[in-house]
């Protein structure tokens, strides 16, 4: 078994450097592995080709001398998108205000699967604003949690990619 922590953990350092953040390291099987590493620029200016070749070069180094996957695998750079995943705590401070899909490994009054507006966290709870009022998920049970893709969510996003440089910049 492939510990994607400790992959995380180690290319972390070097895209922090070249201005990426690490969003998720995935391993999936198939016919062959696949491990994928998912970034986003620092700057939240899209992520381009020429991004994803530059984190390829440099995750595919990394790997290459710490060598953490036994057997063929392919590497597989990508952007999380505009309905991205939530996997980090502080991804839901940052996408507070915007809609996310939650679900959770063991049901929390007969539901695992949630839909709101996200509220933010606060002692290790998610706050989510359904339509029967806010709800508080444990973020530790979370299985999957990602971004709606919403108008909202578009305007936002494209005002981020619009806004000009402050001054002195």
């Amino acid at each position: 078994m492939v510990d994607t922590d400790s992959i995380a953990q180690l290319i972390e350092p070097s895209l922090g450097a070249m201005g990426y953040r690490v969003v998720r390291v995935l391993m999936t099987g198939g016919r062959r592995a696949t491990l994928q590493v998912m970034a986003e620029r620092l700057d939240d200016l899209p992520v381009t080709h020429d991004d994803c070749a530059t984190i390829s070069r440099c995750v595919s180094a990394l790997l290459d001398v710490a060598d953490p996957i036994a057997g063929a695998y392919t590497l597989e750079i990508s952007s999380p998108g505009i309905d991205r995943p939530l996997v980090r705590a502080e991804d839901y401070e940052r996408f507070s205000g915007f809609e996310a899909k939650i679900e959770l490994a063991v049901p929390l009054g007969g539901r695992r699967r949630f839909r709101g507006r996200l509220i933010g966290t606060a002692g290790g709870v998610i706050r989510l604003l359904t339509e029967a009022g806010e709800t508080q998920l444990p973020l530790d049970t979370v299985v999957r949690a990602k971004l709606i893709l919403t108008s909202d969510l578009m305007a936002a996003r494209q005002h981020a990619f619009l806004e000009p440089d402050p001054p002195g910049r």
